[in-house]
């Protein structure tokens, strides 16, 4: 069973758990696709993959294409004489590379397609107040994250539950659903559902823009929307303190139902408690970095920052 040659495609820390898993149930993967090393930092030194670095660690041979429809890549590919191939948080595939092993390419998707196809599924989910999400395999075809569905996990999402720990949740859960998949696979007892063409909910790109605060909206749209971006890559706004205006970055928040006459996003802080007032409530903020700080504790801010009486979220 265990003798099917795979071929893993994957780049950040969510493919290597599911890789990792693989190797460590001996499954024969037989070489790695992923992302170009890049450069990082000041120094610009070339920063490879989380997937590189544990496949290089456990001597995979490893594949590093920049373009997917690259004739010497194509070929390299097809040398490794891969049975099936499996793609976790990669980037689309072309034809050519999704159809060449005889069992297909799956995927691992971190939402119950057909809802939230795109790249954010995990943030979506809680950005929105989901109580549930899961984990869905499906087989690859020409669109995106629209394949047939072979195997689907669920799981809760509790009320204070972050991008964070969901993604550590998601990443252990679909480690197990890759092993069950591949096992349905190779004794050829696999079956697929026909995902239907509608789609309800989009888990479209994240950007500066869809990351900013409304403090305008619902207590609870703020509430989930901080929650469902910490602590990556977080939600922003801008402090106008005075005559100054500051960017930050706000964590972990909680939520105080309380009704109150003040103006939204006004800013009441005290030595030990920094919230602001929102619609119906206020947003406790118990962690938050300022444009050119770091990440701290609301309650070591207040030691050493002043908010003016009239300071405001905007």
């Amino acid at each position: 069973m265990k003798d099917l040659r795979i071929v893993f495609m994957g780049t950040p820390d969510f493919a290597v758990t599911i890789l990792k898993h693989l190797v460590e149930n001996d499954y024969n993967v037989v070489g790695v696709i992923t992302a170009s090393d890049k450069p990082a930092g000041r120094g610009r030194k070339l920063n490879e993959s989380a997937v590189k670095k544990y496949a290089t660690s456990v001597k995979l041979p490893i594949l590093q294409p920049t373009n997917l429809k690259n004739e010497e890549f194509n070929k390299e590919l097809k040398d490794l004489k891969a049975d099936l191939q499996i793609v976790v948080a990669f980037r689309m595939l072309p034809k050519i590379v999704w159809q060449m092993p005889k069992y297909g390419t799956f995927n691992l998707h971190a939402s119950l397609l057909p809802e939230y196809r795109g790249a954010a599924p995990i943030h979506w989910a809680i950005i929105n107040g989901e109580t549930k999400t899961g984990v869905t395999t499906f087989f690859i075809d020409d669109k995106i994250d629209t394949g047939e569905i072979i195997l689907q996990e669920e799981i809760d999402i509790s009320i204070t539950e972050t991008v964070g720990t969901l993604h550590d949740k998601l990443m252990n859960l679909g480690a197990t659903l890759v092993s069950k998949t591949v096992d349905l696979i190779s004794t050829k007892k696999v079956s697929t559902i026909k995902q239907p063409d509608l789609e309800n909910k989009s888990a479209s790109k994240l950007n500066p823009e869809n990351c900013r605060i409304d403090w305008n909206d619902s207590i609870e749209n703020i509430y989930n929307k901080i929650r469902g971006l910490n602590p990556f890559p977080a939600a922003w706004t801008i402090i106008k303190n005075e005559n100054e205006e500051i960017a930050a970055k706000i964590y972990a928040v909680r939520k105080e139902n309380e009704t109150h006459n003040l103006a939204i996003g006004k800013i009441i802080s005290t030595k030990k408690e920094l919230k602001v007032a929102v619609n119906k409530g206020f947003i406790i903020i118990d962690e938050i970095k300022l444009s050119g700080k770091k990440k701290m504790e609301a309650k070591s801010l207040l030691n050493g920052f002043t908010f003016s009486s009239e300071a405001i979220f905007l």
